[in-house]
């Protein structure tokens, strides 16, 4: 392994995963890595392990350093599987470390792997661990996004590691935001949180004040995912802050699926009239685009406009499981409608209304069910849908 460093004596011991695309149904289109760190110091700290299917890896990586009867400390900042999984292993090679997870920490780690994890000592939020010449601190951060989750932080060298926190999913040979395509790793930002942290909007937001007000100031972000922020810390922390508080733009995303082309000529038409009143527009077609990209279009977009057709006197199947995936990730402060055409019985832009109210979004009430096949009276409606839908972005 390239020895990475992130400062002196401390380093990167992750892994790559260059071939994941599916994350429990988040499409990571570009891979992703799990990253574990180690401080080097008059005690050796190993910071968060991997997926189990890495142990080996990991194993082979911190040995490169350091054997693992000598680890003094392993921390565990988050119980997930896809950085505890190897714990079991590591931990019985590194017999004598001592391991240190939250409160909460220690019961999951118990739940999953047996009370062989009765030994973990807990920490809380201001806690410090003395390695030597260096200080750690931690942070608990309950529901971001497990309630065990926890930050470490490197007082002396002012890094971050929030675990699953400003993270992002990308296979890269290079360690750091400076050496990665700033547009490539900002977009790969979005889509993280969009499709992991969204619905836990409010809890980032104070957390991100509670780290201000402790002083505590981040020359570097290390995550568990992805690469690690050191050109400018402050970026991702300010785009967190605005997805945090549901900042939009004048923008419509019309997410939508088509059974014989109905609903896709009403999509169309809907977006014209929207693009009329210079709102831009993003349009995806469910099994052409995936949940995951729709839901990153959605997170800086003012109103969702979702289009069905009726099947069974409900929804389309790819639209239901869109709608389910967004309900679970309870996008804020946007307006929806819904729109869809129907055979001989309606039910679709009904049952996605009744769906989007119950997940408590703001449904406008001009839904639109058209019969058949489009005529030039049904492309004037919904053309008028995209105005009236985009004057209320434009005010």
């Amino acid at each position: 392994m390239a020895k990475v460093e992130l400062a002196n004596g401390i380093y990167w011991v992750g892994v790559v995963d260059w071939n994941i695309r599916d994350f429990h149904g988040y499409i990571t289109r570009r891979g992703s890595s799990y990253n574990a760190y180690l401080i080097q110091d008059e005690k050796t700290v190993l910071i968060d392990t991997v997926k189990s299917t890495f142990c080996d890896e990991l194993v082979r990586n911190v040995k490169e350093f350091v054997d693992l009867e000598k680890l003094d400390y392993i921390i565990v900042n988050h119980v997930e599987m896809d950085h505890s999984s190897s714990l079991p292993t590591v931990a019985k090679l590194a017999k004598n470390a001592t391991i240190l997870s939250s409160e909460r920490g220690k019961d999951a780690l118990i739940e999953h792997y047996g009370h062989d994890f009765d030994r973990v000592k807990t920490v809380k939020s201001g806690d410090e661990l003395k390695l030597g010449n260096r200080t750690l601190k931690f942070l608990e951060a309950p529901m971001l996004h497990w309630p065990d989750s926890m930050f470490t932080y490197v007082l002396e060298d002012h890094i971050l590691m929030p675990n699953d926190a400003f993270g992002q999913h990308i296979a890269s040979g290079e360690r750091f935001d400076d050496q990665v395509d700033e547009h490539v790793l900002m977009e790969e930002a979005a889509t993280y949180y969009a499709n992991i942290l969204m619905p836990l909007g409010p809890l980032v937001a104070k957390k991100i004040q509670e780290v201000v007000a402790t002083g505590l100031t981040c020359c570097m972000i290390a995550p568990s995912h992805g690469v690690i922020w050191r050109k400018d810390p402050s970026k991702i922390i300010k785009a967190y802050a605005e997805w945090a508080a549901g900042t939009s733009r004048k923008k419509i995303s019309i997410v939508y699926d088509t059974m014989w082309g109905s609903t896709d000529k009403m999509a169309r038409s809907i977006a014209e009239g929207a693009t009329s009143q210079g709102v831009e527009v993003k349009m995806l077609k469910l099994r052409s685009a995936t949940n995951t990209e729709a839901m990153t279009e959605i997170l800086d977009s003012k109103a969702v406009l979702v289009g069905s057709p009726t099947l069974n006197n409900g929804m389309f199947p790819t639209v239901g499981y869109f709608m389910t995936y967004a309900a679970g990730l309870k996008p804020k402060d946007k307006i929806w409608s819904f729109f869809g055409s129907f055979g001989w019985g309606g039910g679709a832009v009904r049952a996605m209304e009744e769906m989007a109210r119950k997940a408590g979004f703001e449904v406008h009430d001009s839904g639109l069910e058209i019969k058949y096949v489009p005529d030039e009276e049904d492309y004037k409606k919904c053309f008028a849908l995209g105005v009236q839908i985009a004057k209320e972005v434009n005010k």
